[in-house]
């Protein structure tokens, strides 16, 4: 389920997805740290162990009973994915912006508006489709979720996701050039043959990393960037910011693929689902995934210092060794509470914040 911002965050690669992205400057710029706020009171994973009061409150999803059909939906699009993508979008356009403030136009807002929806659409349906097939799995480890929890059936779940892949799909074959087109069919292709049978790719631990590490890395830096800078009639080029950023969220996707499971174990083994947390346990997964971060870090201080005009060297030296120390300190809760279910939760929340604090950087390093 988290692959789900990240496969439709793929599609923003030429000049009308560029335009898309442009939207999220004006909502999602303003506000930035907000939205990692908003992230503290998305509510959690439940378990089988621990207090379930105590687990939903440090969980990154929103577990919360729904009351309407439109609060069903809102937690079936789950909504810390949404904001992780809207926030890498965001922090990409505005660097691009803030480094040419005088190409912005306001008559690529409308276009950028119709992307947005897209892109929506495309995280609603991927995400949704893994909860349509997840469902049994769900009342194990995630019984809040609205398919799971009797919220919303599992013809109206279908009967969303085919509207959401429908509208996207329709939006941007309509009014965005083959690339970014093929783009999003790959990424609704990929989210697709993550959940479903006979593929189901989720089941083997390294095509499921791999996957959410391609769509959440590469795609969608690459993406935003190149959707950006056609929009404001540049040529494409990496510049030194934005390699940064997609190489170290390719790795940081790689940890949220393998830590997203920690909370699960107990549905994973009954269903028979393989993943890094089923095979190294939970102690060996969390410590292989604060490992793999502070090597993030550790390479992103290292790129600073090597190539001194590249960056903001104050800040990004600064910044990762604080990002650093918070890695260490929550591992180091994570041991002394005995990594139980709602420190697990806790610390993978933490997680998610580390990864909203590396867009909330960029545009000024």
């Amino acid at each position: 389920a988290e692959t789900a911002g990240t496969a439709s965050a793929s599609v923003r690669c030429d000049r009308g997805a560029h335009a898309s992205s442009t939207v999220a400057l004006g909502a999602g710029a303003r506000r930035g740290g907000r939205l990692v706020a908003l992230s503290t009171a998305a509510a959690g994973d439940a378990s089988s162990f621990g207090d379930d009061a105590d687990e939903n409150s440090v969980s990154v999803d929103a577990t919360g009973k729904a009351n309407s059909l439109a609060g069903a939906v809102w937690k079936f699009v789950r909504p810390h994915t949404i904001r992780g993508t809207i926030l890498g979008t965001t922090a990409i356009v505005t660097k691009c912006l803030l480094n040419n403030p005088e190409l912005f136009n306001v008559s690529l807002i409308p276009r950028a508006a119709l992307g947005l929806v897209a892109l929506l659409c495309g995280n609603g349906y991927i995400v949704g489709i893994n909860q349509i097939y997840d469902v049994d799995i769900d009342k194990v480890n995630k019984p809040f979720l609205p398919v799971a929890a009797g919220e919303l059936t599992v013809p109206l779940a279908w009967a969303a996701c085919a509207t959401f892949a429908a509208l996207g799909a329709s939006i941007v074959l309509t009014n965005f050039g083959p690339l970014i087109s093929k783009l999003y069919c790959f990424g609704l292709f990929l989210g697709t043959i993550y959940s479903i049978p006979p593929f189901r790719l989720k089941q083997n631990p390294v095509a499921a990393f791999a996957i959410i590490a391609t769509v959440r890395g590469f795609l969608l830096n690459f993406g935003v960037h190149h959707a950006t800078t056609a929009a404001l009639g540049l040529p494409f080029k990496w510049s030194p910011p934005i390699l940064f950023i997609t190489c170290f969220v390719t790795l940081f996707a790689v940890v949220i693929s393998i830590t997203k499971d920690l909370a699960d174990i107990e549905g994973d083994k009954k269903f028979n689902i393989d993943t890094f947390a089923t095979k190294l346990g939970v102690k060996g997964v969390s410590y292989l995934g604060s490992g793999l971060l502070l090597a993030n870090y550790v390479a992103a201080v290292a790129a600073a210092l090597v190539n001194k005009g590249w960056f903001n060297q104050p800040l990004m030296i600064g910044a990762h060794v604080l990002f650093s120390v918070f890695l260490i300190a929550k591992t180091k809760a994570l041991e002394t509470e005995g990594f139980t279910k709602t420190a697990v939760q806790r610390y993978y929340q933490n997680i998610w914040y580390l990864f909203y604090s590396e867009y909330l950087i960029l545009p000024f390093i």
